[in-house]
This record gives structure tokens, sequence and C-alpha cells, in this order.
């Protein structure tokens, strides 16, 4: 066990899976398949792979494509992981609406989908500009029934989520928020294991208020803290990881508990993931307080300072559970 890189332990994760399944393939578009630990070890999935069981020199740009492609050989009974940059994961959603998504049920169950589709997300931050700084589709894919949905937030959950999501007889979507990555990882083992699907993480148990979030407004929680502690709140911070199917029971437990939820959301404030958490709470914790921040209907500017100012940060998460606290 040891401190790896997030896009190591995710890697890892699928290389070790397809050294046990000699017909599993990886497919990616421009994305190097390859990542470097501390210590200098290089895993290079196309090099220990072939291009045939990963997506070498030649391959289209094609997003539907790449999805398409991997339907059909995971109908066939092979194993596919496939990830697919940011800001071109709409153009196979009307496939995966269509298609993968209603893929079981149309098999009257005989048949599933063993896939996994990472969908790297855009992060809040300047520079980007409007086309590149996209959060929160996740509740998209939430909406449609056979789909689940994982979004982790360190590398151990990375490498814990991926091999459930390999294992898992139905089809996967896989946010990788690349913000998330950027901060301190947790030590990941060296052998597999799984992070439950659908299970919830309480990365920290208080008594006045619970704050609910996923990456990447975990960043921003995880710094917010510190300060909330400081003005003597106890906070119970729970990171979902999972929003399809979502950790019900976790959530409800804490809520009844603390009698106040904030949920903190990267996406936007109109139909975002948020929204579908403080209603389960509000309509099965009666007399329970809920309330919700997120990013406004707004698009990401480029400016560095107005990203910051409307993004929902940790001195914005404090103000609203010091408020909060008061009703």
């Amino acid at each position: 066990m040891a401190k790896k890189p997030f896009r190591y332990a995710l890697l890892e994760a699928i290389a070790n899976e397809m050294r046990k399944n000699k017909e599993m393939c990886f497919f990616y578009e421009y994305q190097s398949p390859s990542a470097t630990l501390p210590t200098g070890e290089v895993l290079n999935l196309r090099k220990e792979f072939g291009d045939l069981r990963t997506s070498g020199p030649g391959w289209p740009l094609d997003e539907t494509w790449y999805i398409g492609a991997s339907t059909g050989l995971t109908a066939s009974g092979i194993p596919v992981v496939v990830e697919l940059p940011s800001m071109t994961t709409v153009f196979p959603f009307e496939y995966i609406f269509n298609q993968v998504g209603n893929f079981s049920m149309m098999m009257g169950g005989q048949l599933h989908l063993n896939m996994v589709m990472i969908l790297d997300g855009a992060a809040r931050a300047g520079g980007s500009a409007q086309q590149h700084s996209q959060v929160g589709q996740e509740a998209l894919y939430a909406t449609i029934p056979g789909l689940k949905v994982v979004i982790p937030s360190n590398a151990y959950d990375a490498a814990g989520l991926m091999y459930a999501s390999i294992h898992d007889p139905d089809p996967i979507i896989f946010y990788n928020y690349p913000e998330v990555a950027s901060g301190e990882q947790p030590d990941v083992p060296d052998t597999p294991f799984e992070v439950p699907i659908g299970k919830a993480a309480v990365r920290q148990e208080g008594k006045d208020i619970t704050v609910v979030g996923w990456a990447p407004a975990t960043v921003d929680i995880a710094k917010a803290l510190p300060d909330l502690e400081k003005a003597g709140i106890s906070v119970e911070y729970i990171d979902l990881r999972t929003i399809k199917p979502m950790d019900e029971a976790t959530l409800l437990g804490s809520v009844k508990k603390t009698g106040r939820l904030l949920v903190v959301e990267h996406g936007y404030w109109t139909n975002g993931f948020s929204a579908n958490v403080v209603a389960i709470a509000a309509q099965k914790v009666p007399g329970s307080k809920v309330s919700r921040i997120t990013f406004p209907d707004a698009a990401g500017p480029a400016s560095k300072e107005m990203i910051n100012w409307l993004r929902p940060d940790a001195p914005k998460i404090v103000a609203a559970v010091t408020e909060f606290m008061k009703a």
C-alpha cells in the first residue's frame, strides 16, 4: 500500500483487470493511457496490452463510435472500459440515452452490458472559459433508467469504484473530475479491492448539521471544515461517491440525527442533482431543515476572479452553514 496519484490508481485498477481477462479492452481518445508513481514507476496500458486492446494510432476521433463499438463488444461478452474527454461527452448522449441504459430491459434481463464509461469532467477553473468549465452533467445520466453513476473524490475511491464497476453487470457512468486529483491522495492498496457502489462515505461525524457533497465540491467542503470547527459547529460530512444508486440510508440517518441538511454542488442551480438530494430528505425526514448551494445558472467566465466569485467555495460554505444554524 502506498500513496498513488489519482490517475495511476485508476489505470492500475483497469490494468489489473485486463491482466486477469485477456479479452478485456480499454478505449480512450486523445488522453495517454499512462501514469507515473512518485517513485518513477510508469504504468502504460497501450504499451502493455497493445493497440488491439487499447485504441492506438489511427483510431477515429468520434465519441459516438467509441460508445457504439464498446457497446457491441460488451454485448458479445467482452468487458470494456471506455474513456471520453470533457466537452465531447455529450456527442454519444443519444446513444447512451436510447440504447445503453435500456439494453438490459429490452433484452428482458437476459443480457447485460458489463461496460464502464469514464466521462472526464471539466472544472471551475480560471482561464478555461465557458465551453471548458461545464460541471454537473452527472445529473443528466442519473435520470436514465438502467445506468449507475459513480463519482470518486480521491485515488482510493477511484480504484475501488473502478474494480466494483468492472464487476457490476450494469453499465456504469464513471465521472472523472480532474480537480479532485490535484490534492493529497490517500494510501491505495496494491491488490484489487472494491468500494461498494451505492455506499456513501461519512468523512466526518457531527451532531449539528449534515453537509453532503460529491466531487468536485468535496474539495471545497474539506477546506471549509476546519473553519466550521473553529466556529464551534459540529458538522457531519457525507461524500455520496455514488449518486445512482444513492445511499439514502446514510443520508437520512444523518439528517434525522442533526435535523439540518446543506448540499453543496458545483453543478447549476436549476435541476442540479442537489435538488434531488434535498427533496428526498425533506420528504422522508419530516420537520428537517434543508438547503443547498450551487454554481449559479451562468456560464463559467474565463476570469479566475469571476469564476471564484461564482463558485460555491469554502468561504461560501462556511457562511451558508453559519447562517443556517441560526434558522
